[in-house]
């Protein structure tokens, strides 16, 4: 097993070029008299060989590293995102067309770009949207039966037999850089830093960013749980194992795979990875993607705000503060405001046209 000095120098070696001592610095977090010691063992195992200045990974150097090669990647496509009505009212979350690209397709794209092409979309709401990615970016699609009555441990349980060194991905995130590598060390987090008080899942850990726990009811300056995750075949397989145990239980069923994670910390090893806020992008809802996009509410195509807009004579950016009634599909309603007046918006059904209602005045 390779040391994480080790991993970082080969890896940095295999993925971007021969690199003189100097260079790597730039690409490892090590000092130089640090980097002068792995280098050192790195020419005694063979690993890498040196030429003139430069390193060169050997064959060696090549085996070594294969067990931390990624695998594959899943993507949680199965939800509803009942928080991001009306748009989800008429399709995934992950379909919408974010700063010109569907969320979905720019995190495959990345995929690839980073040399993983085994990628699993599991779906479940609206699943017939999905199959285009079949042909165009040629993702297996598996579907999720249980999407309404369960939450995404149901997604993961579904391809337990496809974990292995794996990244764990919803489908509605924005990464405004490739944040994925052919490479991995270790099982890890995406984290990001959040001032003052929120409600993200907080992370608590040691100084080699070990994740010793997860406060599930947020934290204070903290570093929080935001994005992608990735899982080595050590915790792929204790996490099935623990999922199997419990998977029947009631309580499960309304579990985030996250939840369990936290309740299992100290047998599941993973780290936290900071990133920047401006890398990692989550929308919980229409508001708060529009100040991310302002083209959006634009651009996004939606009956129920060609509706909204021709009922009450106003344009699509005059709708504001969108909030649901309900979170389930069986009532779909949301209040929201134009012009600061309040109105209730009905989603049709086999009986009823849309209704709009206007609210009673606070004042």
């Amino acid at each position: 097993m390779l040391t994480k000095a080790q991993f970082d120098v080969l890896y940095s070696l295999a993925t971007v070029s021969d690199l003189a001592p100097a260079q790597l610095l730039e690409h490892v977090d090590l000092d130089a008299q640090q980097l002068a010691d792995v280098q050192r063992d790195l020419l005694d195992q063979q690993l890498v060989s040196q030429r003139g200045s430069h390193l060169h990974i050997t064959d060696q150097g090549r085996e070594a590293l294969a067990p931390y090669k990624v695998d594959n990647a899943v993507i949680m496509a199965a939800g509803i995102s009942s928080r991001f009505v009306p748009i989800s009212y008429e399709m995934p979350k992950g379909l919408m067309s974010v700063r010109g690209e569907v969320l979905i397709e720019r995190q495959i794209r990345q995929l690839h770009e980073a040399g993983i092409t085994d990628i699993t979309v599991v779906v479940g709401y609206k699943a017939e949207m999905f199959s285009y990615l079949v042909d165009k970016l040629g993702v297996d699609i598996v579907y999720n039966p249980d999407y309404a009555t369960r939450n995404n441990n149901a997604t993961l349980w579904l391809v337990r037999d496809r974990l292995a060194n794996t990244y764990v991905i919803a489908s509605d995130y924005y990464n405004s850089e490739n944040v994925f590598e052919p490479y991995a060390y270790q099982a890890y987090y995406a984290g990001v830093w959040f001032p003052g008080n929120t409600a993200e899942y907080a992370m608590e850990t040691d100084e080699d960013s070990n994740i010793l726990s997860v406060n599930t009811q947020g934290g204070t300056d903290a570093w929080c749980m935001l994005g992608h995750a990735y899982w080595d075949r050590a915790y792929s397989q204790q996490f099935v194992k623990i999922l199997a145990s419990i998977y029947d239980e009631p309580r499960t069923a309304d579990m985030l795979w996250e939840d369990i994670y936290a309740e299992h910390c100290p047998e599941l090893h993973m780290v936290m990875r900071p990133y920047s806020a401006s890398v990692i992008h989550e929308f919980d809802s229409l508001d708060e993607l529009r100040s991310f996009d302002p083209d959006f509410i634009n651009n996004v195509h939606s009956k129920v705000l060609t509706q909204i807009t021709e009922n009450l004579h106003c344009q699509r950016p005059e709708i504001k503060n969108i909030k649901p009634v309900t979170r389930t599909l069986a009532e779909r309603s949301f209040r929201f405001e134009v012009n600061g007046r309040g109105y209730l918006y009905h989603y049709p059904d086999a009986e009823t046209d849309h209704i709009i209602k206007p609210l009673p005045s606070q004042a």
